[in-house]
């Protein structure tokens, strides 16, 4: 589903970048870990309907954006600008690593038979206070909660018309 002037080879032009997905199973649950590329912005949902998931990206990106208190009108243009997603190898392994991290840490907030789909909001955003790449220097250093509003607001507010032009890609893991 790409534009015929794409190839799956392109990197996305929206504000968070590639959308990589892993399926991580904690508590004997499927859930899938989700990390935009740009930002670093975690997402964590019941693996359901993985076949569908290129099709629900944008709204469930929509829904993120949104708890994080961001600007409807940026949300509208990142959202608009996912359209349409391909499915590509992953190409960046800085960010593989991070969600390796991620996948390490949900456990640790979710207590065995006590969660439910409402508890992994709160896990996100536990998640997206945990610092990356915290081995470089100190202004290097991402904070996703923090570098996501920061890019978005750059990219679709920053003396630019709110007219996204390309789509996004989602790379799995």
């Amino acid at each position: 589903m790409l534009p015929a002037n794409r190839t799956a080879k392109t990197s996305s032009d929206t504000a968070l970048g590639d959308w990589y997905v892993n399926r991580i199973v904690v508590d004997r649950q499927p859930l899938l870990l989700l990390v935009s590329s740009a930002s670093l912005l975690p997402m964590l949902l019941p693996a359901r309907d993985v076949r569908g998931l290129p099709g629900r990206l944008a709204s469930l990106v929509e829904t993120r954006l949104r708890h994080c208190g961001i600007d409807p009108r940026v949300i509208e243009a990142e959202t608009r600008a996912m359209t349409p997603v391909a499915i590509a190898s992953t190409v960046d392994r800085s960010v593989l690593g991070i969600i390796v991290d991620f996948a390490k840490l949900v456990p640790y907030h979710l207590e065995p038979g006590h969660w439910n789909e409402d508890t992994l909001r709160l896990v996100e955003e536990r998640l997206a206070e945990t610092p990356c790449h915290a081995g470089r220097l100190s202004d290097r250093v991402v904070f996703p909660e923090n570098k996501a509003p920061e890019i978005l607001n750059a990219k679709w507010l920053a003396n630019r018309p709110l007219e996204p032009t390309t789509g996004a890609n989602v790379k799995i893991m």
